[in-house]
């Protein structure tokens, strides 16, 4: 690894980053430094990267490389440099209907991949989150489940569905291992793992939508709030810092859409 990489990896594990930006800025610098042996480590070489970047990517994918390397020249080179970041699409997630959630579980044959699906449409943890959880963070005298350091480095707690407290107390029960759903050569399973079970079943269902975890997380909080969960309990459940970012599920949610009546009815 390019010295300058195993320097921003330091720093990056000093500040307590998680894994995961970890090898999201890892990999934004790292493409960034290739480029850069053309034109030099400098401002005017790294807007340039950034505007190329722009013309074959999203603008969060962007947003996100403007980020690591601008914490790369501040923290590593010691050079404040400053990005313009470039504006995001307001496109909105899809979400699955109740009836195509009910198709997706009652396909699923796999027990365990049942109960994966169900759990992560029934609390809105992240799949990242449910790769780690635990035994021991299964309440089931109290019907919780705690998620120990999720997105932020924070704890909180989420209701435990009661229709699949027999799964998961089977699945407690089961054997001696750590984690609540382990692979089969013993071990956590693997957010893509996750993701392929996810897709195969929506693929037998003759779901034509794109269905990955955080569709779920999406579609659990939208159903919440047409049901009229208040948004500060949904902002909880979900681990988010800011209201502002649960508030997207009221541009999603198109019960109000639905129940207005067209002035055409009246004629």
């Amino acid at each position: 690894m390019n010295g300058l990489l195993i320097k921003l990896k330091k720093e990056l594990e000093f500040r307590n980053y998680s894994k995961e930006s970890i090898n999201s800025y890892l990999y934004a610098v790292g493409k960034y430094l290739d480029y850069s042996k053309k034109f030099g480590i400098n401002e005017n070489s790294a807007k340039d990267y950034l505007r190329n970047l722009l013309n074959k990517n999203n603008p969060s994918t962007v947003s996100l490389a403007s980020s690591a390397i601008q914490f790369f020249f501040k923290e590593i080179l010691k050079q404040d440099i400053y990005f313009n970041k470039p504006k995001k699409n307001k496109s909105l997630p899809d979400i699955l209907t109740i009836n195509e959630l009910k198709k997706l579980i009652e396909i699923t044959t796999n027990i365990k991949h049942k109960t994966i699906i169900k759990l992560i449409y029934g609390t809105g943890i992240r799949v990242s989150e449910i790769i780690n959880l635990k035994k021991s963070d299964i309440d089931l005298e109290e019907n919780l489940i705690k998620i120990c350091l999720g997105k932020g480095k924070k704890d909180r707690f989420v209701k435990l569905p009661d229709s699949i407290k027999n799964e998961l107390n089977n699945l407690v029960n089961l054997s001696n291992s750590k984690y609540l759903f382990e692979s089969q050569r013993g071990g956590k399973l693997t957010t893509s793992t996750i993701q392929k079970i996810l897709s195969n079943s929506a693929k037998k269902a003759g779901i034509r939508k794109r269905v990955y975890p955080h569709l779920l997380r999406h579609s659990f909080a939208t159903h919440l709030l047409e049901k009229g969960t208040d948004l500060r309990i949904i902002q909880k459940l979900l681990g988010h810092s800011s209201i502002k970012t649960t508030q997207i599920y009221t541009q999603i949610s198109q019960a109000s859409i639905k129940n207005i009546k067209s002035p055409l009815d009246n004629l």
